[in-house]
């Protein structure tokens, strides 16, 4: 089955619908937005923490295995290892802290200098920590330039009790850089998320919505069809009504009503999904002369027909063959002219003898809604679409051709059924004729 054609216009139902996705589009990215957010805080808390972690252990480690290099000896602190060991020459600060009991401590050994370290009331809070805990303390400091430095001290024990404590520090400047590159490039990374994320939820949500687009540019499309083929018949019986004609025709046309409402009904079914097309063994000569003798001016239709069997559903090909005819009718010259109907096996002509429609028309006429152009093909509305409709479903073919000594042929081509027709079936010819 063909896509129907988009519609024309935006349709207040479309413009719902278009709504629905763009806020559908913003809710995806949002959710993905929040869930990123909660993410990257998590890891730049974690990053923080674990930057921290490792500082404190370098930091911690290095004073402590330091504290462990120098010794007192008779009351008397030999720093002497310091000058040698690999840990002091790595560190980027160092001092040791010496007080005797009671006293406020004093500094030795600074390195680089004594103005790289905290100041005076910062030291003695470091070392009443140092002998409360009796163990490892770490805290941070703002050094003399205003950087934040990392601080450890390590007590060093003179007998039974601390006599002094290794000071070691280090900048926090470095691994806050690095911490901050991660926080900018997991920024940088989440938005690139959000912006991929709403392009991914705008595409599903497009193809999500695309059958129910579909759905509606059918129903508008339909709807103006029933519109076309009903308006037709509806304004002849009011002329027969109006002029008091015969209750024959008034009955006859109601009758071709009744069809076409039921056609288009079914159609509309089979688009929708909620019908499959009945497709049975039929004789199509048969069938075309039965849908033009029901014809109200079939008088000037001359039918030539074969025995042909094929596999169709009947309503849908009597609408197809009626929709021909008529078109042939209405376009093909003044009322009353000629047309001629032939059924060969696996084909449906029918020929008129009007203007004709030019080649670059020949497939615009089978589009719906080709109710525009010029000339032949000027008006066509949705009769031929409805026909080209009814061939697909049949793994058929409708086409125009251009008739020798003018006018245009309107082919059905269908494939035939392999079930051979009754033997008592011969060809026929004349206006309207119904097959045996």
């Amino acid at each position: 089955m063909r896509r129907p054609e988009p519609l024309s216009s935006m349709s207040p139902a479309v413009a719902r619908l278009r709504r629905t996705r763009r806020l559908m589009t913003l809710l995806f990215a949002s959710a993905t937005a929040a869930c990123l957010v909660v993410l990257a805080s998590v890891a730049v808390r974690i990053d923080a923490e674990s930057r921290r972690s490792g500082l404190d252990h370098e930091v911690g480690s290095r004073a402590v295995g330091l504290s462990r290099a120098v010794w007192f000896d008779a009351g008397a602190l030999h720093l002497e290892p310091l000058r040698e060991d690999e840990l002091a020459q790595g560190a980027h600060m160092l001092a040791v802290l010496q007080a005797a009991p009671g006293e406020s401590p004093s500094v030795r050994n600074a390195v680089p200098a004594r103005s790289a370290l905290p100041d005076q009331d910062r030291l003695d809070r470091v070392w009443r920590n140092v002998l409360e805990e009796q163990d490892t303390v770490l805290l941070s400091a703002p050094s003399a330039d205003g950087g934040r430095l990392r601080w450890a001290a390590a007590p060093v024990w003179d007998g039974d009790r601390i006599g002094a404590a290794v000071l070691v520090g280090t900048e926090l400047a470095r691994s806050e850089r690095d911490h901050d590159v991660l926080v900018r490039w997991l920024a940088l990374g989440c938005t690139a998320l959000v912006c991929c994320a709403a392009a991914v939820g705008h595409l599903l949500s497009g193809r999500a919505m695309r059958p129910a687009l579909l759905g509606l540019a059918q129903q508008e499309q339909f709807l103006a069809e029933a519109a076309h083929e009903l308006r037709t018949p509806l304004a002849t019986l009011r002329l027969v009504v109006e002029r008091g004609g015969s209750s024959d025709e008034a009955l006859r046309l109601v009758d071709r009503l009744s069809r076409l409402v039921t056609g288009l009904l079914a159609r509309a079914r089979m688009e929708a999904g909620a019908r499959r097309a009945e497709l049975v063994p039929l004789r199509l000569d048969q069938l075309v002369e039965t849908t033009v003798e029901e014809l109200p001016d079939h008088e000037s239709v001359t039918v030539r027909s074969e025995p042909v069997v094929v596999l169709g559903d009947p309503d849908l090909l009597a609408q197809a063959v009626r929709n021909l005819v008529e078109n042939a009718q209405r376009h093909g010259g003044p009322a009353g002219s000629p047309v001629e109907v032939a059924v060969v096996p696996g084909l449906v002509t029918v020929r008129d003898h009007g203007a004709g429609v030019p080649p670059a028309d020949r497939e615009r006429v089978f589009a719906r809604g080709a109710t525009g152009g010029s000339g032949a093909a000027s008006g066509t509305g949705a009769g031929l679409a409805i026909v080209r409709w009814v061939a697909e479903l049949h793994h058929g073919t409708a086409h125009l051709t251009e008739a020798p000594g003018g006018g245009l042929i309107a082919g059905l081509r269908l494939p035939t059924h392999p079930a051979r027709p009754s033997s008592s079936s011969s060809s026929h010819e004349g206006p309207g004729t119904v097959g045996a």
